[in-house]
């Protein structure tokens, strides 16, 4: 037996919480802008990944709050760059805080005692702890949606790595460990980690 949902028959936050359930695990993008006046603003997005890769072109989904622009993409479409902060399993606590809702005007990076350092290519400011960052400049904009949902792309001209977490070349995953959303304010680790040949190989 199936529950058989048809989208045409369910509210916005219906579809929300079916998607944000089916959709997982998700990576999260902790994402750093600058306000207008010079504050680090800090808000994590769950709905995003790379769509190039030359050039290395990442996507960031930002809905709206009440219709109106969210701080991060305000932000990002004022000053055309951010910087992609991958966020460390341990960092749970933290990055759910930072979803909450803040006055434009408030600092989450301040209000959560969070160290920042300069980024090298854009005037954001990066994360002292984040094992990976990416310094992005703003690409393109695209709205999709009855919501007026945005997805962000930004092309990534600084990545900084954590050099115990770079070897020939790759990624150590198991080492970035990072964390992932799931549905609802909850939260999961990569687990357990399943390796292959790659396609095409034999023996």
């Amino acid at each position: 037996m199936t529950v058989q949902l048809d989208p045409a028959t369910l509210d916005a936050a219906a579809c929300y919480r079916l998607m944000t359930g089916v959709v997982v695990p998700r990576p999260i993008a902790w994402v750093s802008t600058l306000h207008e006046d010079g504050r680090v603003n800090l808000a994590p997005f769950s709905c995003y990944t790379f769509v190039s890769y030359e050039p290395i072109l990442v996507g960031i989904s930002i809905g709206r709050r009440a219709g109106a622009l969210k701080d991060t993409a305000a932000n990002i479409q004022r000053e055309r760059e951010f910087v992609l902060q991958v966020a460390h399993e341990s960092e749970a606590a933290l990055v759910h805080a930072s979803a909450e809702p803040f006055p434009p005007t408030v600092s989450e990076v301040e209000q959560l005692g969070l160290r920042t350092e300069p980024s090298r290519l854009v005037r954001t400011p990066r994360l002292s702890t984040a094992p990976v960052a990416l310094e992005c400049a703003l690409e393109q904009v695209m709205t999709f949606g009855n919501a007026g949902s945005q997805f962000v792309v930004g092309r990534v001209v600084l990545a900084h790595v954590h050099d115990e977490l770079y070897r020939d070349g790759k990624i150590e995953t198991d080492q970035l460990r990072p964390l992932a959303r799931i549905a609802g304010p909850s939260y999961a680790t990569i687990g357990r980690l399943f390796r292959f040949r790659p396609n095409g190989q034999r023996g």
